[in-house]
């Protein structure tokens, strides 16, 4: 009969772990992901992404980013169970199995459907990957398993028959990917081929049906586990087909296991809601979690990651057991690098081993076997010279030679620090609040720290005990207590010479001085007080107007620098510039007061880098990532040691040094020059133009900003970045009164309007001629126009408007500034007008027709006559006092004054008294025809008026107006303004 599905666990399950417990491996456990959701039957990790894909008992398939914890996308598969799912990342794609018998092919980017099929006769139970060869293997209650080739469009290749009950579980071994194991309701593991139908052998042992099973990922043990409703799990060696071991502790069936492949623990889930992580070398229960979401079904790990996910009849959780950086450590002095493997320890050295490669590439290594160590190693660290290593993990420490891998010290410790003094000089956190400090690695003394419960210790020029919110720090020779700082740092770096020394927050760092004269004095002299350090030492915190921030002052062993924002993964000093990696893919360096990056890291295909350090010699920083692929970035020495030469103002040293740094990072070099303020010796030392021209203007050196701006290829001196260089250095000269300069920078930066204003404040009037043919050339007609009106070329600006179609504006210019021209004006407005209104154009009046709407028109034509006359005449600057009245004159009204003398002189009153018209021959009223003359054109004076006046003689011409046929313009006309008779 068909299983039906597991029943509810009781309400007298014991949750043995609510969160997060601590660890006897110290595998820190923090939940990343946690999402509600219907039973979920199955999950699985991407191997790269993010991703956990979980299989829900409703017929869905969701896609969960564990980052944001967030639902990126989901499948409506079926409306029966989806009870597995795998992805076959090789493809972008993943494959999952229902209860209607089919199995189904996604792609998880586009979310298009590749393939269904129908492939067992009753539900399927179980998919499985290949790790390299095209194939998926299904198990099914039909009792089979099925082999499946995507390069074969999905054919089934061959059939597996043996089992007496539904096959619950296959899975392939990844040390022979030719064999692979079936667990059964019929109580029984059977080991297959692929290239034969029948088992090769079977494990027999669980007293009732066989759920799931798993393979040792490892090469040394020939192990398989697997977990059944008996409530068991029990360990095979398949080699010699025996049982070695049987773990219990669940309270209902087991319903997934798994051998972590990175981690010495192996994994099981139960029916009874919890999951149990055991050590996979002692076998004993190492904790157990419960997140209270019923019953756990399915348990998957990635094999380039401590993640862990978990089904669960109300939803899915991701944890991460320990972290995900490789255990490993570099030796900056030799270049060697020791890292591990589960428990064995490899090395190899890194001189000369990215000497051929690109920054980011991965370089090609052979690691060397140094031996397995005896406990599981969480940290690996050289000690200050290089000489011994130190293995921790379990709860205690093993020194060894770091050539031979020979034990030299062991003991039990939660947390272990080398001093940056002594070859064997060292200290461990023995218990929560004991910490002893080992000189030649035997016990000296032990320290008792001014906090409750101290949570870690941190070597280097001082020992350092950190607290809940705080740190202390401690002499080595003889525990003496030196200070105590309102920080708690998760990370500390001292440099080479013991005088800087950096406190790693979690969003933020501190640079500070250490004093250590002053200290050792203090020390030697007794006057230190134990529970408050060196006199006169303090340290305290300080509120700004925006935030409270964590600020050190410490008046005698300590002085506050600078400080670094943004998080520290891992860096190292290098003099005085600590170069460092964040958490956003960026290698960065910190050298005075500035954080610069040096590159962004290549992580798309490996994921996280892992800083493991910089070697000088080899002039590279190098990373590995969590598969412990090695790869190198360049960052030059000299340049490291320019800057601290820079920093400490030693510009000796760093003259003498800048010869051996290549050109192509003369320019680097530079920008650091500008940021510490000396802008002089960044522009000797710059090789690029840009800048070099930005620090000249800057420092307001002209003759070099012209130079290099002459120095630009022909190809580019019109291109607008080029444009805007002139116009800077123009605006510059200007400022510095530099007129020609100023004149020649807008010339090239093709600045008309600069031209402009520097030609009219100057009085050139050449200039300003030539100015209005080029604007005109170039199209700029505002600068034409006003260039033509300043020089009283006022015949060029009506045609000028003319030419551009401003027809109405040419109009009402030239009946303000050139009446002559008024009737032509008036003629093109008309042309213009009728395609728009024929009315409207008909509407607008000629002088030569409608005399009597232009009064004055002769006096007009008189005073543009006399303009044109004299405009050539030009008034000095000198004059100004003299002639700046003559600039408000009337000249109308002047005109009409003189013509009204002299013809009263001439004797002509009585004779024009007597030939009076119906219509006035001139009315001469006031208008404002033309009021004022240009800047530099000649200024009329009354003198010149009087001239013109008596020159000529005085004619009275009598114009009526024109009888002539009736036309619309006439009524129009008549209508608007009334007949003439009205006038």
């Amino acid at each position: 009969c068909r299983p039906r599905e597991p029943r509810q666990s009781g309400t007298d399950v014991l949750k043995l772990a609510l969160g997060n417990p601590p660890m006897p491996l110290r595998l820190e456990i923090k939940k990343k992901l946690s999402a509600r959701s219907d039973r979920v039957k199955c999950v699985d990790l991407h191997p790269t992404e993010p991703w956990v894909l979980s299989a829900l008992y409703s017929g869905n398939v969701f896609l969960w980013e564990t980052e944001s914890s967030s639902l990126i996308k989901s499948w409506e598969v079926c409306d029966l169970p989806v009870r597995s799912c795998k992805f076959i990342a090789r493809r972008s794609q993943f494959i999952c199995a229902s209860d209607d018998m089919y199995l189904r092919i996604y792609n998880y980017n586009t979310m298009e459907k590749i393939k269904a099929m129908e492939a067992h006769a009753d539900y399927i139970r179980f998919v499985e990957i290949h790790p390299t060869m095209p194939y998926v293997l299904s198990s099914s209650d039909d009792m089979s398993m099925k082999m499946w080739s995507w390069e074969q469009n999905w054919e089934c290749t061959s059939t597996f028959e043996g089992h007496a009950h539904y096959v619950m579980m296959c899975k392939f071994n990844p040390k022979d990917a030719n064999t692979f194991a079936s667990a059964s309701l019929d109580r029984t593991i059977k080991v297959w081929g692929l290239g034969a139908h029948q088992p090769h052998f079977s494990l027999e042992g669980h007293e009732r049906g066989v759920n799931c099973l798993d393979y040792y990922p490892g090469g040394d043990k020939p192990y398989l586990i697997s977990g059944a409703d008996d409530k068991s799990i029990k360990i095979w060696d398949y080699q010699t087909k025996a049982c070695i071991q049987t773990l219990e502790g669940h309270s209902n069936n087991v319903c997934s296991v798994l051998f972590h492949p990175r981690l010495p623990v192996l994994v099981s889930a139960s029916e009874d809601g919890t999951v149990r992580i055991w050590h996979a070398t002692t076998y004993r229960a190492e904790t157990t979690l419960n997140y209270g979401l019923e019953r756990a079904w399915s348990i998957a790990a990635a094999q380039e990651s401590n993640g862990l996910a978990i089904g669960y009849d109300e939803g899915t959780v991701l944890i991460k057991l320990g972290h995900d950086a490789p255990v490993a450590s570099l030796d900056t002095h030799t270049g060697k690098l020791v890292s591990a493997s589960n428990n064995d320890i490899q090395s190899v050295s890194l001189k000369g081993a990215a000497a051929d490669h690109a920054d980011g590439e991965k370089l090609n290594l052979v690691m060397k076997d140094m031996g397995s160590c005896e406990i599981f190693p969480q940290i690996i660290q050289h000690n200050c010279n290089g000489r011994f290593l130190v293995i921790c993990g379990d709860g205690e420490y093993i020194i060894y030679t770091s050539q031979a891998l020979r034990n030299k010290a062991f003991g039990q410790a939660l947390d272990f620090a080398w001093s940056a003094v002594g070859t064997g000089d060292f200290a461990i956190r023995e218990s929560l609040s004991r910490i002893k400090i080992f000189k030649n690695f035997k016990e000296e003394l032990t320290v008792k720290p001014p906090m409750s419960a101290p949570e870690g210790i941190f070597g280097g020029a001082c020992l350092a005990v950190r607290g809940a919110d705080c740190v202390c720090f401690f002499d080595w020779n003889m525990g003496t207590f030196i200070c105590k700082i309102d920080v708690a740092p998760t990370a500390i770096y001292w440099n080479e010479t013991q005088e800087m020394v950096l406190l790693v927050c979690e969003d933020q760092g501190f640079v500070l001085k250490y004093i250590k004269d002053l200290v050792d004095k203090a020390v030697s002299e007794g006057s230190v007080a134990p529970e408050v350090g060196v006199p006169g030492a303090r340290a305290h915190r300080a509120q700004s107007d925006l935030a409270v921030l964590d600020i050190i002052h410490l008046q005698l062993r300590f002085e506050p620098e600078h400080e670094i924002s943004g998080t520290i993964e891992k860096g190292q000093w290098i003099g005085d510039c600590f170069i460092f990696s964040n958490g956003h893919g960026r290698l960065s360096y910190f050298v005075g007061g500035n954080t610069m990056t040096l590159c962004h890291l290549d992580q798309q295909g490996t994921g996280p880098l892992f800083m493991l350090g910089y070697l000088p010699r080899e002039d590279r920083v190098y990373f590995m990532d969590r598969s412990r692929n090695v790869v190198s970035y360049r960052v030059l020495l000299s340049v490291l040691q320019y800057q601290t030469a820079v920093v400490r103002c030693d510009f000796d040293a760093a003259n003498a040094i800048l010869p051996a740094i290549p050109e192509s990072e003369h320019s680097s070099i530079a920008r650091f020059l500008e940021a510490q303020g000396h802008k002089d010796v960044a522009l000797q030392v710059s090789k690029d133009k840009d800048h070099r021209f930005d620090l000249a203007l800057e420092l307001g050196k002209l003759n070099e900003a012209t130079i290099l701006l002459d120095e630009t290829p022909c190809h580019s001196q019109d291109t607008t970045d080029s444009m805007t260089k002139w116009k800077r250095l123009g605006d510059l000269a200007l400022s510095s009164c530099d007129i020609p300069l100023a004149e020649r920078c807008a010339q090239n930066a093709k600045d008309l309007a600069g031209l402009l204003m520097l030609y009219t404040a100057s009085g050139n009037r050449a200039g300003v001629s030539t100015l209005a043919h080029d604007a005109l050339n170039q199209g700029k007609f505002n600068v034409a126009f006003v260039s033509y009106f300043i020089l009283g070329q006022v015949e060029e600006c009506y045609e000028l408007l003319v030419k551009t179609n401003r027809v109405p504006e040419a109009a009402l210019f030239a009946r303000t500034f050139l009446p002559s021209h008024i009737s032509s004006a008036v003629a093109l407005w008309r042309k213009d007008l009728k395609q728009v209104s024929e009315r409207a154009a008909a509407a607008l009046a000629d002088p030569s027709e409608y005399p009597n709407l232009f009064p004055d028109l002769d006096c007009a034509l008189k005073v543009e006559e006399i303009f044109k006359q004299n405009r050539g005449k030009l008034v000095s600057a000198s004059a100004y006092q003299s002639a700046k009245d003559d600039l408000d004159l009337d000249l109308i009204s002047l005109m009409k004054s003189q013509h009204a003398t002299a013809a009263s002189d001439a004797g002509f009153a009585s004779s024009a008294n007597h030939t009076k018209s119906t219509r006035p021959t001139k009315e001469c009223a006031s208008t404002d025809s033309i009021n004022s003359e240009p800047v530099l054109t000649s200024v009329s004076s009354k003198d010149d008026i009087k001239d013109g006046i008596e020159a000529d003689e005085y004619k009275s011409v009598l114009k009526g107006k024109q009888k002539g046929p009736g036309n619309e313009a006439d009524a129009i006309l008549n209508d608007d303004f009334g007949d003439d008779d009205d006038w």
